[in-house]
């Protein structure tokens, strides 16, 4: 590992990768820069560690900053190593490791360091949708490099010493380490929704070990699946009484689950799941009061794993969403995202209701009309609107002058059940596929998605979308 051997940077990329697997590349490297008598300052590397190792014998490119040098900052020939990293991974198919302790823009480079940034921002770019991109943030990560953070389809963030920000906290009203500390993991993981995972520095390594193991080395290049000793046929008697990330543990092999983004929008569960081998994204749903955090969540979520083929599961069992000025300021920009998402991906998709589905919620989580095949639970009921507020819309005058309300009232909300809101009527006009035993659940999904295995579907002819 030539001269970087002993520096914190190099630690952090053995931490992740398989023992005596790096390779670095760069190690010569220094700054060029003469002004500001940086050429008396010791820049060996240039401040970052760059190279390429296995995780479980995939190969995987990464490059990890080093805050004993300059602070980690970044300037022209540091962004360079960066972007010779992303041309390799790009050419071989394999993912890209941030590992992010920086002071920011090299102030001493100025200019050369604004460029420097824009060439790291056309890699991230030039590689999104075709190499997965995962950073993690063990010190530092400010202004500049937050935007990179940012377009990053995964990032990790130290709990303790990692800090996040656009603006440092101090610079912004009402934020403070006793109020909002807007840089910490905590800020970013539940209200920003930027680190998708919190932890200490072994859990970070894990965790991306973790994640890449499931992950496609590529959107083209597959290396995602491995044997399954899990039963396919195994029924899951109790998952009707589980909630619905605890349904997707029931039915994963082994109760396999990476759950990103768990901090950010709880009432839209997104997580990675295993079905007979394969690795399979999953959207779940349960809630009266989804919230545009969670629809947003969703959406990028969906947009990955169109691009890295991976397979779509969508649980939804949702009757409303959350009222009140932060909803309605988000919510039907982020919803079109979403129901675009949907339409737009091309990989399988299965749609699962477990329950009361109504209005938008039902439109917005995968129904037939994007989806390959919808199942749905015998309790799952799907229509404009629950059969109660139903009838005291359509009957109000008969309410009002009706002098048993009570009977009249019910008579109604069971005939509105049954012909609109119960999935039997759904199944009829061929909404739902199929109405199966909850028990069932996970042989019938991972039966749907063996029949979509081979799924091949093209979108209209266009440059890109623009929602």
């Amino acid at each position: 590992m030539g001269q970087a051997n002993d520096s914190i940077a190099a630690r952090r990329i053995r931490g992740v990768l398989d023992e005596n697997s790096f390779v670095e590349l760069g190690a010569w490297v220094t700054a060029r820069n003469t002004d500001f008598n940086l050429t008396a300052e010791k820049t060996p590397s240039d401040g970052v560690v760059t190279g390429y190792g296995t995780i479980d014998g995939k190969l995987v490119y990464l490059y990890s900053q080093d805050p004993r040098v300059l602070g980690g900052s970044v300037g022209e020939m540091h962004a360079k190593k960066i972007g010779r990293i992303y041309e390799m991974a790009m050419k071989m198919g394999a993912p890209v490791i941030g590992l992010i302790d920086c002071a920011g823009l090299r102030l001493e480079e100025a200019g050369d360091a604004l460029n420097a940034f824009g060439e790291l921002y056309r890699c991230q770019a030039a590689a999104n949708g075709v190499v997965p991109q995962i950073q993690a943030i063990y010190g530092g990560c400010g202004g500049s490099m937050a935007v990179s953070a940012a377009m990053a389809d995964f990032t990790f963030m130290e709990t303790a010493e990692g800090r996040l920000f656009l603006h440092v906290p101090n610079a912004l009203s009402g934020s403070g380490a006793s109020t909002a500390d807007t840089a910490s993991a905590v800020f970013q993981s539940e209200e920003s929704g930027i680190a998708d995972f919190v932890g200490t520095a072994e859990e970070i390594a894990e965790g991306i070990r973790s994640l890449v193991r499931l992950l496609p080395a590529s959107f083209e290049d597959d290396l995602s699946y491995e044997s399954c000793e899990d039963s396919l046929n195994r029924l899951v008697p109790e998952i009707a009484a589980l909630d619905q990330s605890e349904r997707l543990a029931a039915i994963s092999d082994d109760g396999f689950v990476i759950e990103p983004g768990k901090g950010f929008g709880a009432s839209v569960t997104t997580a990675f799941i295993r079905l007979n081998g394969c690795t399979v994204g999953a959207v779940a749903v349960a809630s009266d009061a989804v919230c545009w955090r969670g629809v947003e969540k969703a959406s990028r979520f969906v947009r990955f794993c169109d691009a890295f083929q991976i397979p779509i599961l969508t649980l939804a069992e949702a009757s409303g969403f959350r009222k009140d000025l932060s909803s309605e300021r988000h919510l039907a920009k982020k919803a079109a995202s979403l129901i675009f998402a949907y339409a737009s991906a091309t990989v399988p998709k299965v749609t699962l209701f477990t329950g009361e589905t109504y209005g938008l919620a039902y439109n917005l989580f995968a129904p037939k009309t994007v989806s390959d095949v919808v199942l749905a639970w015998p309790a799952a009921k799907l229509s404009l609107m629950e059969a109660g507020d139903a009838v005291k819309i359509m009957y109000a005058k008969e309410l009002e002058n009706t002098e048993n309300k009570a009977d009249f009232y019910q008579e109604k909300v069971d005939a509105y059940t049954a012909l609109q809101s119960d999935v039997k009527s759904a199944a009829r006009r061929g909404y739902v596929d199929d109405i199966i035993d909850a028990q069932l659940t996970r042989k019938r999904v991972i039966a749907a998605f063996e029949m979509l295995f081979t799924k091949s579907e093209s979108i209209s002819v266009r440059k890109h979308g623009t929602i």
